[in-house]
């Protein structure tokens, strides 16, 4: 079970994970995956959908 509180009324909290994040994925437009495609030809991180997680992911923090 995972909360923000403090406390959680009848159950004793055994360990505190901090922060705990997660991705949402969302589609990008079909130039920006022809962009992504090219990008997968010569390995590595694929920039474009690593920056439209991390936006999402702070537009969800936020």
């Amino acid at each position: 079970m995972t909360t923000t509180g403090f406390d959680v009324p009848g159950f004793r909290i055994v360990d505190n994970l901090g922060v705990v994040r997660g991705v949402v994925v969302r589609s990008r437009s079909v130039f920006g995956t022809v962009g992504a495609a090219f990008q997968t030809m010569f390995g590595g991180n694929i920039s474009l959908f690593t920056e439209l997680a991390e936006r999402t992911r702070k537009q969800a923090f936020d």
